[in-house]
């Protein structure tokens, strides 16, 4: 079905009523992008934040009247609307992967990389390369928390160790964690379908045979969870220092902990539950949030 598209900029609209006055006229699919360069990755629970500069595109049946939607457009958000908008014709596409388009490859440390799997490998030839796609479970890279777990994990000596992914997601730090050449790693996580996303994602990675997927408990606890040299647990503030006597158990003397999913108000009551066993290494930061890094005493 051939389509035609209107597009403008949000400028000091509400995303919800322009939402609701683009579904009132028969928009097909809404969307929000950014005009220039600027990165707004996971919102805060309960948050909705776009860029401060941001281009609504919204697409329509051609055989709908495109004056007519204008019109009534400008009529329900302002007549500044007819003199800003632009309308272009698009052609029929598959539209449910046409957003993956943009999805780059990204760099953590010195040779960790994270691409599509449709992107060209780096041209590195010491790059460690784990091959995700955007998925329904959380961890593709580019939220700060997950980037960080990354950006310490590529730093640790893990060659040969066992690694615990508490709260797994897509896999992407277990899957990580084999490609720089851990020997085994247990994925754990309470959401059925980040168990199926890691499974699927470590089958497409090569390392399915080396990665064991759990799930837990209503109280957050796996059966039959082995101690491990690197223990990771990028979840949520409560849940890490609920989970405390279980992270700090799963843990070996002289192991490593990262903890994240916090804000960096939230580091030093998540700190607090884990300094009696571990000597807090460093926390680092990025934007508002920060990844806890933490070594077992022996």
């Amino acid at each position: 079905m051939p389509f035609y598209e209107i597009e403008f900029p949000l400028a000091t609209l509400s995303s919800e009523t322009v939402e609701a006055a683009l579904l009132e006229i028969g928009a097909q699919s809404i969307t929000f992008v950014d005009r220039g360069d600027e990165p707004v990755l996971e919102p805060k629970p309960g948050e909705i934040r776009l860029w401060s500069d941001t281009l609504v595109r919204a697409l329509f049946d051609r055989q709908s009247d495109s004056a007519l939607n204008l019109d009534r457009l400008a009529a329900a958000l302002g007549s500044e609307i007819a003199g800003t908008a632009r309308m272009r014709e698009v052609e029929d596409r598959e539209w449910e992967r046409e957003w993956l388009t943009d999805w780059k490859s990204m760099r953590f440390g010195r040779r960790l990389w994270v691409c599509p799997h449709a992107a060209e490998p780096p041209e590195d030839a010491d790059a460690v390369v784990v091959r995700l796609d955007p998925g329904l479970a959380f961890g593709t890279g580019t939220h700060p928390t997950t980037a960080l777990c990354l950006q310490v994990l590529e730093s640790l000596p893990l060659a040969g160790r066992r690694v615990i992914d508490y709260g797994c997601g897509s896999g992407i730090l277990g899957i990580a964690a084999l490609k720089l050449g851990a020997a085994h790693v247990t994925a754990v996580d309470l959401d059925h379908q980040a168990l199926l996303a890691t499974r699927d994602n470590a089958a497409a990675n090569g390392v399915a045979l080396h990665i064991d997927v759990k799930g837990v408990d209503s109280s957050g606890v796996a059966d039959g969870l082995r101690p491990a040299y690197c223990v990771l647990a990028n979840i949520l503030a409560g849940p890490l220092i609920e989970l405390a006597p279980v992270l700090t158990g799963a843990c070996e003397p002289g192991g490593y902990l990262v903890l994240s999913g916090l804000l960096t108000t939230q580091a030093y009551a998540v700190k607090a539950a884990y300094t009696a066993a571990f000597d807090m290494v460093q926390v680092v930061e990025r934007d508002e949030w920060c990844c806890i890094y933490a070594r077992r005493g022996a």
